[in-house]
Order: C-alpha cells, then structure tokens, then sequence
C-alpha cells in the first residue's frame, strides 16, 4: 500500500496482467479487454480459452480491438504466471484451503504496492461456469472478493474484470475525477451583491424581520455556498429578484 497517500504512476500499470483461465465465451474476452483499456491495464493472457481469435471477441472489445492482437495464449496457469510476484484469485466461493482472503479494493493496494517495488502482478479469473479449480486458487497468494448483494453475488467475467481494473487503476493513481464548469465561478464580490439584494427582497417581502435576519441569511449563505454558484448562475439569481421587486412595487402602486 502506498504509506505516503501520494498517488504512484500510471508506468506501474504494464506491471499487473489479467489472466482468464478457460474462458468459454469468446465475447468475454473481448469485453474483458475494454474494460481493462478503460483503466490503462494492457496485458491481457488466456489460459487454454475455448474459442480465441474469434470475431464476438473482436465485437465486444470495441474500440480496444487492437489489444486482443497481443494476448498471449497458455496452455497452463503456471505458464501465465510466469515472472509474477504476488497472484491474486478472483474467487467468491469459500474454500477449505485458500490463500488470505481480502477485498477487492484491499488486493488492488497490495498489487500496486509490489508493482512499485519492481514486482510483477498477476489477477486470476476462472471460467465462467464453475470459476477458479481449487488447484488453480493454490498457484496464488492471495484471493480477492468482490462485494456483492447476498439476494445476487453472481457477477459476469467481464464486469469483473473492470472492477478489479477501476480498483488497480485508483490504487496506482488516486481519485481522478475532475470537477469542472463550463463558465466561471462567481467572484466573492459578485455573491456578496447577491446576498445584499436577496436580504433586502426577503425584507421587503416580509419573509424575513428586519431585525431578525441573521440566522435566515446564515442558512442561505451555507446553501449556495454548497451550491458553488458560476457567474452565470448569480445574475440569473439576481436578475430573479429584480423581476420580483418589480412585481412587489406594481402591486404597492
């Protein structure tokens, strides 16, 4: 696990490779292959899969296409797991015998914290009719479980696999998300004349005592400051309470 909290490099990624052992839908493999795009995992290895090249492969991966071109094909787990440091099996049947048990986002930091240290990393998924054999589950060591409703725990391979990718991928790098807008955010000075004339029309209408409006405004402020208003958003809110003092002023007449 990274002690640091820093975010690690998007480099350690090559070093964690997704095997699928047996795999009997081709379409899987392909799709197992998007997802791993999606969070820049690239070393994708079937072991003795059913059906490989086949064009539902070539479907379902989509625009990842191009990296079915470079699976490698084994004929034994041993044989994918060459070179590897830590494997971890994706399994959520309980077993007699099994490696440490942790959760997904747990095994994700273990990997990642090896990757950094030079290591190689390899998740293991087993077929989608019966999953990982309990001699494939002891080639590894460690199991990973994914969290999943007891009413549905079944989840399908590919699905899987981008679960497992999203986690690795937040491991390595961090929250990526970015929170961005369009247009700018208002300036201190724009919403403090937004609170002037929102007090003032609350005043006006008597929503709000004259003497008493404090603890109203203090509640307003903490809601759009919540809201993070755009410059845009606050003239549009005064451009509001301009119309309804017009309407207020009408009606006095």
């Amino acid at each position: 696990m990274n002690d640091s909290n820093e975010p690690l490099d998007e480099a350690l990624l090559p070093r964690v490779r997704v095997v699928l052992s047996h795999t009997t839908k081709p379409g899987n493999i392909g799709a197992a292959a998007r997802a791993m795009r999606t969070m820049g995992l690239t070393r994708l290895i079937l072991v003795r899969p059913s059906q490989f090249p086949h064009r539902e492969a070539t479907f379902m991966a989509a625009g990842a296409a191009d990296m079915l071109d470079s699976v490698e094909v084994c004929d034994t787990l041993d044989q994918a797991l060459e070179g590897t440091t830590i494997a971890i099996a994706l399994s959520a049947r309980r077993r007699d015998l099994s490696p440490v048990a942790l959760d997904v986002r747990e095994a994700a930091a273990v990997a990642v914290a090896d990757a950094a240290k030079g290591g190689e990393v390899a998740f293991v998924f087993g077929t989608e009719i019966s999953g990982l054999s309990n001699d494939e589950v002891l080639r590894c060591q460690r199991v990973a479980r994914i969290g999943t409703s007891a009413q549905f725990s079944s989840l399908n391979l590919a699905a899987s696999v981008q679960v497992v990718a999203h986690e690795v991928r937040y491991a390595a790098l961090g929250n990526q998300v970015v929170h961005e807008t369009k247009t700018p955010l208002a300036t201190h000075e724009e919403t403090e004349r937004f609170f002037v004339a929102l007090e003032a029309s609350l005043q006006r209408s008597a929503f709000i005592d004259r003497d008493k409006s404090g603890r109203v405004m203090d509640r307003l402020r903490r809601l759009y400051g919540r809201a993070m208003l755009e410059s845009q958003e606050v003239n549009i809110l005064r451009g509001m309470l301009n119309a309804w003092d017009t309407s207020m002023d009408k009606r006095g007449d």
